[in-house]
């Protein structure tokens, strides 16, 4: 399958809920990462999404400013694929798009909930045991990325969200796009 992969713009919002609905079901919004990504804006140019030649959104990932414990990190997520695409690489030239970028931009360590088979591919291991989601979580699947041995030295307690919020009207009309 051909595509690309692009910067997420506002005007992708209702293809990119709709396309995280079809790949992750209805309960997508209980997860405790949405806790930390509710009502916030994704971190400055750290949203994306993948196209179809047809430009069809078939794939997005985003990663959000958190405070891991007193360190500064990112959370990435929802990777997510469109069914139809799975198992055609666009999962992970998004995480690779992705990773390139938070390096690139300056961030020091990227968090996520997932499944460690997947991740360690792409560099991810186990979070420091001291640092934790808020709500419930399975800790074997809270993994961490550092772009430095010591970013996340010291990390404890409880990710907090640390991203900009998002208004009321911004939410608004990104959704009458």
């Amino acid at each position: 399958m051909l595509y690309a992969i692009a910067n997420e713009q506002s005007g992708d919002v209702r293809a990119r809920e709709a396309l995280l609905d079809r790949a992750m079901g209805p309960l997508r919004k209980r997860k405790s990462s949405e806790v930390i990504r509710r009502g916030r804006l994704p971190a400055e140019g750290l949203a994306f999404v993948a196209r179809s030649l047809s430009g069809a959104l078939i794939g997005t990932v985003r990663l959000w400013h958190v405070d891991a414990g007193g360190r500064p990190a990112l959370l990435l997520g929802p990777l997510a694929v469109a069914p139809e695409a799975k198992g055609t690489g666009i999962g992970s030239a998004l995480m690779l798009h992705a990773i390139e970028a938070a390096e690139r931009l300056g961030h020091q360590a990227i968090l996520l909930v997932g499944d460690a088979p997947y991740y360690e591919r792409f560099g991810f291991e186990l979070a420091p045991a001291a640092l934790s989601m808020p709500g419930p979580f399975a800790r074997e699947r809270f993994l961490a990325l550092t772009f430095k041995p010591e970013a996340l030295d010291g990390a404890a307690g409880v990710l907090r969200p640390t991203g900009a919020k998002i208004s009321r009207a911004s939410a608004a009309l990104a959704l009458a796009a």
